[in-house]
C-alpha cells in the first residue's frame, strides 16, 4: 500500500450509508470522481457501495474477474444488473488499460 491510498473501515453493507465509513467526503478532498470495484461478496457489500456511488454521481467501474459471490447465479444477477445500470463491468485488464491511457 502506498502512502497516497485511501484506507476506509466500512461498517455497513455500503460504503456510502451515513455512519458507515465517510468515502464521499474523503473523496471529494481528493478530486475523485471515478470509483473501481472488486471485491467478495460483490452481490451485497460491492453492489451496494457501486450502486450509491453511481447515484451521487461517481463514474463507477466493477471489476468482473476480481469480484466473487457465493453461487454463479448471484454473480451472473450482479454482473448484469451493474452492466445494465449501474456501471461499466469489465476485467482486471481493461481497467488497467484505462489506467494507463489516462
Amino acid at each position: 500500500m502506498a502512502r497516497q491510498d485511501l484506507v476506509l473501515i466500512k461498517r455497513r453493507f455500503g460504503a456510502f450509508v451515513p455512519g458507515s465509513s465517510d468515502p464521499h467526503g474523503r473523496l471529494q478532498e481528493r478530486g475523485i470522481d471515478t470509483l473501481i470495484i472488486s471485491g467478495t461478496l460483490s452481490h451485497v457489500c460491492c453492489e451496494a457501495t457501486a450502486r450509491d456511488a453511481m447515484m451521487m454521481n461517481y463514474k463507477v467501474f466493477f471489476v468482473a474477474d476480481a469480484s466473487a459471490t457465493l453461487t454463479d447465479a448471484e454473480r451472473g444477477g450482479t454482473l448484469s444488473t451493474m452492466a445494465g445500470i449501474f456501471c461499466d463491468v469489465r476485467d482486471t485488464q481493461s481497467v488497467l488499460d484505462l489506467i494507463a491511457a489516462a
